[in-house]
């Protein structure tokens, strides 16, 4: 990411998952503004209101309510104003089928949150400090599933 604050956004309706991702990038030795959403709605509601700058990056969970991961990833997909987000996914989920949906929907990287603190920020360090297009522009299956 650039030399300025990274702004990222952190869409998923668990308030423990959210203050453990919120720990998580306080420790990351990175200037970062965090902004969070419960759900779908929520987050799309964000995105689409024009006053509101958009993130670096979005980590995206995929089961919410109101509005589920992949209708957000789709709709921001098909939004000309949102289409080039970086959007990591950011779920428990280790199924093949949601990491190819997500994968064939547009999503930059898939990660299946880490239990432990540690790895949380390790995986958020190397997520941020990732080249995103020179990422996207040779993404494939393989190194589409994020693992440390």
């Amino acid at each position: 990411m650039d030399k300025e604050v990274c702004r990222i956004l952190l869409a998923d309706d668990d308030e423990d998952d959210r203050n453990f991702f919120r720990d998580a990038i306080h420790a990351v030795k990175m200037e970062t503004t965090l902004i969070s959403v419960s759900n779908g709605e929520e987050l799309m509601d964000y995105l689409e209101n024009k006053d509101n700058p958009l993130p670096h990056i979005l980590f995206l969970d995929l089961n919410m309510p109101c509005k589920s991961g992949l209708d957000c990833l789709t709709e921001i997909r098909n939004n000309p104003r949102l289409r080039n987000l970086t959007i990591a996914i950011y779920s428990t989920s280790g199924s093949e089928d949601d990491i190819e949906n997500t994968f064939l929907a547009g999503a930059h990287v898939y990660i299946r949150k880490p239990k432990d603190f540690g790895t949380l920020q390790k995986v958020l360090t190397e997520v941020l400090n990732i080249n995103w297009h020179y990422h996207s522009s040779g993404l494939n299956r393989d190194n589409f599933l994020f693992s440390i």
